[in-house]
């Protein structure tokens, strides 16, 4: 059974296509509705994309808070290179150390200890 049209070729048939979508929509309207998506992409990948507006808003956030972090960390190596510098100069300072951390005491001192308070029951 041979068929009455002749078969044609898929080139030709894509360009019938073709052909057809160009007289029913037209260049510019498909053209316009393929610009938009494509900006419609590049819009979402901008926003959400690997590197894009909220990628950035999170590392802006987690550099603010490292910034702060470091800030209080050099804070507290001041204060601790200061009480170094006292231990190291101070006679005051390394008795006052010594009585507090090691319970030292001047002979006919007495030292009272209170008994550490009770723990809150748990509910």
């Amino acid at each position: 059974m041979t068929s009455s049209k002749p078969s044609r070729s898929l080139a030709a048939r894509r360009s019938l296509v073709v052909a057809r979508w160009r007289e029913r929509v037209g260049w510019r309207k498909a053209a316009t509705f393929a610009g938009g998506l494509l900006a419609l992409a590049v819009g979402f990948h901008v926003i959400f994309g690997q590197n894009g507006l909220t990628a950035y808003q999170q590392k802006r956030q987690e550099a603010h808070r490292l910034q702060m972090q470091m800030h209080d960390l050099q804070q507290e190596n001041a204060q601790l290179k200061a009480h170094v510098n006292r231990l190291k100069s101070d006679p005051d300072a390394i008795e006052h150390q010594a009585r507090q951390e090691l319970h030292y005491t001047r002979p006919g001192e007495v030292i009272y200890t209170m008994p550490a308070a009770p723990a809150a029951p748990a509910k």
